[in-house]
């Protein structure tokens, strides 16, 4: 079980980012926002740990305790990896997929008009960039 300081998490992050493909600063700016480093986290959703990552997600990506962050990270930075290339790089896509779901992205034909999906993928975006 890894520790829990920031400085672990974001060795974690370093380590699935470099494993799966994805952008160190993309796959940490959306931990931060999903539960600002805290692997207890819970939404009202349902969705779990660092990643917040949603029951069918876990099971997709084999993670067994999502309060265990090598574990949530594992599964939350393949999954990105995996929306990075169905929507080939497109960002936008990719972090609305993430926030509101496939059918939400398809639906819309893109990101969806829902206030709180456009808010986070501007604030990801914004925290990549800044990272």
């Amino acid at each position: 079980m890894a520790k829990n300081s920031k400085q672990d998490i974001q060795g974690l992050v370093r380590t699935y980012a470099a494993q799966f493909g994805v952008p160190y600063e993309l796959a940490l700016a959306v931990l931060e926002r999903e539960s600002s480093y805290d692997p207890r986290a819970v939404s009202p959703k349902g969705a779990q740990g660092l990643f917040q990552l949603m029951p069918a997600t876990q099971k997709s990506y084999n993670v067994t305790d999502p309060f265990d962050p090598s574990q949530n990270i594992r599964g939350g930075v393949e999954h990105l990896s995996v929306l990075l290339k169905k929507y080939k790089n497109n960002l936008e896509f990719v972090l609305a997929d993430y926030n509101a779901g496939e059918p939400a992205v398809t639906q819309a034909g893109g990101v969806p008009p829902f206030p709180e999906t456009q808010e986070y993928v501007a604030s990801i975006l914004s925290r990549f960039a800044e990272l």
